[in-house]
């Protein structure tokens, strides 16, 4: 892509973070309807690589967050990407949390958000999904599922199950993400008792899923980058148990040690872009070492370069997934993380 993102980024960082954020996804979806993004889009990078039965163009994905309705897949999938996120969506409408919730902090190249699963609903989304020429055409498209924020965390299991029930006919692979810091109590189900709770219901659902459909979609888990070592290998521990896929890592840190002295840098919420490198770098090392080289992995956090791509792949990720660096690199990023993961 001629890398117009550059003379386009300082505008779009006088606006609000989600003001900016929904106009560039409007945006990208008018410039995709008026025939514009194929003439400054560089062609997708061609390296595939198939994990847990499913043939991606390429390693570099769209991680979760950024579409959370399934509102602009056509627009997103024309960048590049060799597979893409939806979500978080929840089985029923909430509106997140107040605003403001979203902060740049651009002296870290970071993110900080708390937007608490704000979706139109579960339906909606897959309505969306059915409309889209990627679905259609057979794309890479998996579901991030969550909890409603006014579900008890003792009923959680029968949210996701409500969410993967309603995505599992249109799904490529389905997300379970326990790990956003922005809904209260969430982070609790990485704990062995209420995951392997959550885990084995899950495992049910899906067995009765695969009778009805008569196909067995991949089931990844979303972990945070703020676990120690024994709760990793625990975590891998139920992966295998339960025939879980693969595993994405990682989500965003509670953490601030990076940014504690930067503006907005207190603020709460889930922190992405480069502070988070270095631990979801770990915990993916972590997870490679206990569960052995066959087992998928998809790497992100902090990737805002090829080379912090190949560094995903070097501590043991098969797949890398982008958003936050995407913001300050904007759509070039996708081509230099393809590039240089066919190189690596």
């Amino acid at each position: 892509m001629i890398d117009r993102y550059s003379f386009l980024r300082p505008w779009l960082f006088c606006l609000d973070p989600e003001q900016a954020h929904n106009l560039t996804l409007r945006n990208l979806d008018r410039a995709l309807h008026w025939g514009l993004l194929k003439r400054f889009v560089t062609k997708p990078i061609a390296d595939p690589q198939t994990l847990c039965g499913i043939k991606f163009l390429n390693p570099v994905g769209l991680a979760a967050g950024l579409d959370k309705d399934g509102k602009h897949i056509d627009a997103l999938a024309a960048l590049g990407f060799g597979f893409l996120e939806i979500g978080t969506v929840t089985p029923r409408p909430q509106s997140g949390n107040p605003k403001p919730r979203m902060f740049r902090l651009p002296e870290a190249q970071a993110i900080i958000n708390r937007m608490g699963f704000n979706n139109d609903g579960v339906d909606a989304c897959v309505a969306r999904v059915r409309r889209s020429q990627f679905w259609k055409n057979g794309g890479v498209l998996g579901m991030n599922i969550g909890k409603n924020a006014s579900t008890p965390i003792e009923d959680a299991a029968s949210d996701y199950i409500l969410a993967m029930e309603a995505v599992y006919e249109v799904a490529t692979y389905i997300t379970v993400n326990i790990s956003s810091p922005n809904t209260q109590n969430l982070r609790a189900l990485q704990g062995e008792e209420m995951l392997r709770s959550l885990l084995g219901s899950l495992d049910e659902t899906r067995n009765r899923l695969c009778d009805r459909f008569g196909a067995r979609k991949p089931l990844f888990l979303k972990i945070a980058p703020d676990l120690d070592c024994s709760d990793i290998n625990l975590i891998a521990d139920l992966l295998v148990e339960f025939g879980i896929d693969a595993i994405i890592a990682t989500n965003t840190t509670i953490s601030r040690e990076a940014v504690q002295a930067i503006e907005h840098g207190q603020e709460a919420g889930g922190l992405s872009g480069a502070p988070v490198r270095a631990a979801s770098n770990l915990v993916i090392k972590t997870l490679r070492a206990r569960l052995g080289n066959d087992f998928p992995i998809i790497g992100v956090g902090g990737i805002l370069s090829g080379a912090d791509a190949r560094e995903k792949l070097m501590a043991g990720a098969n797949l890398v997934q982008l958003y936050s660096g995407l913001i300050y690199r904007g759509p070039d990023l996708i081509n230099e993380c393809a590039t240089a993961l066919r190189q690596a």
